[in-house]
């Protein structure tokens, strides 16, 4: 059983542009939105939350949250509502979960129930259907929860959670705000202090965002990494949220006017978390234009606007350190790459062989089509700059971020790119082809 995507596909086309001008605004930031949903859940009263991504994937977070017993509402005055049942009042749903295309909204909310004595089946659509839950389930079947899954740990999957839950001390044996959030989230409703230590920092907002609703929680940096501990059965207290922009979405308007020709747009609002500024720290090493305009702090994390103005890039090494901090920005850096004078090499990319798609091969195959030339293994995408010729079709397996990253190439490529099914961008960027054709982009329905 998964969701039901029989619509036919959208194929879109980008074609060249010239400067592209605008303030715009991207949406709510998507790590945020989620965690904001769901913690509200599990606190004691009201969360409301402004500036929510309402784009699928959050949507169905918000039904699931729902479903489980903690009410998750839009007002009409665009201000979301959450009415929470406490670390361990969630309750068996009466159907599956369908979390869409979202990884992190199944992998987070299965931590989330894991220690509540509840069974709940979990579903998700044919590209999440194919991704693996095993890293997941492992740590979590620790605290006492049991899981029965697709063949390969996949969904559908169903979970029992723990009667008892006994605390954990987890070491992530990848880099992994997933699982690090996963295993915090099962320590709520579990006796004693649960630990998660992680050899490399990934993005903190579940720590950042479960201490301002009152979790007690502390980091403490160790020699084998960051030793993340949370107390067990306190209760979170609601709170007001504001969501900030998503920079994973800045990523793509971003790019766009570094490569195309005339460009100067500034993105407002945008969350400056240091571990999610990668592409941004490596897109100014590059020589790109970009100036960070009106710092300040919104519900705990910085913020700012991107100033940023078309550039000539030359190509750098990104560190594989550098790869938790800008996981989701590598296929739109590839694209900036293509326009790069040199040589570009990325490493520590082995996560991209398990997101929506393998990303890493699907991302080659893209740029191969529009005349870029690459060289990959395991863990590393090298991309030749000097400019893409454009022309190719590109097949986006389903994921969003190859689809807006191809969109992005076009703009700067000598002819049209081609994407197979823009459909999917919908699930993280609702207005993209609005937003972009607004500044100058030209992306229309292919014929």
């Amino acid at each position: 059983m998964s969701s039901n995507h029989t619509v036919e596909p959208l194929p879109l086309v980008s074609r060249q542009a010239t400067g592209l001008k605008g303030r715009i605004r991207v949406p709510g930031d998507k790590s945020m939105s989620h965690r904001a949903l769901m913690f509200g859940a599990v606190a004691i009263g009201e969360t409301t939350i402004r500036g929510l991504l309402e784009a699928e994937d959050v949507i169905n977070t918000a039904k699931a949250m729902t479903a489980l017993g903690a009410d998750a509402q839009r007002g009409s005055d665009g201000v979301w509502r959450v009415q929470g049942v406490g670390v361990a009042g969630l309750r068996s749903p009466a159907k599956p979960l369908d979390f869409g295309n979202s990884g992190t909204g199944v992998r987070l909310a299965m931590g989330l129930m894991s220690t509540t004595p509840l069974t709940a089946q979990c579903i998700g659509d044919a590209s999440l259907s194919g991704r693996p839950m095993g890293r997941v389930t492992v740590p979590l079947s620790q605290f006492g929860t049991s899981f029965e899954t697709a063949e390969g740990n996949r969904l559908p999957l169903t979970l029992k959670g723990a009667k008892n839950p006994v605390p954990v001390t987890y070491t992530l044996p990848v880099a992994s705000a997933q699982v690090k959030s996963a295993v915090l989230l099962a320590g709520l409703n579990t006796p004693g202090k649960t630990t998660v230590i992680e050899p490399t920092p990934t993005r903190d907002h579940t720590e950042r965002m479960l201490k301002g609703f009152g979790a007690k929680i502390t980091v403490e940096k160790k020699a084998d990494g960051n030793h993340i501990t949370i107390e067990g059965q306190h209760e979170l207290t609601a709170q007001n949220l504001d969501v900030p922009g998503d920079p994973s979405s800045a990523a793509f308007p971003m790019v766009a006017a570094l490569i195309t020709p005339g460009s100067d747009i500034v993105i407002e609002n945008i969350m400056l978390n240091p571990t999610r500024t990668g592409l941004i720290d490596t897109l100014i090493e590059m020589g790109g234009n970009i100036v960070l305009e009106n710092r300040r702090l919104a519900g705990g994390e910085e913020v700012g606007d991107l100033h940023v103005k078309a550039s000539a890039l030359k190509g750098v090494t990104v560190p594989a350190a550098r790869a938790p901090s800008m996981i989701d920005e590598y296929p739109v850096l590839s694209v900036a790459a293509s326009f790069a004078s040199g040589i570009t090499r990325m490493e520590g990319l082995e996560e991209l062989r398990v997101k929506e798609s393998d990303r890493l091969a699907a991302v080659e195959a893209g740029l191969a089509a529009n005349g870029v030339s690459t060289r990959s293994g395991r863990d590393w995408l090298e991309v030749d700059g000097g400019g893409a010729k454009g022309g190719g079709l590109v097949v986006t397996h389903m994921d969003h971020r190859i689809a807006m990253s191809f969109l992005v190439m076009g703009l700067a490529s000598a002819h049209e790119t081609k994407v197979d099914d823009s459909r999917f961008i919908a699930t993280s960027f609702p207005d993209f082809t609005g937003l972009m054709n607004g500044m100058g982009a030209k992306l229309t329905p292919a014929t």
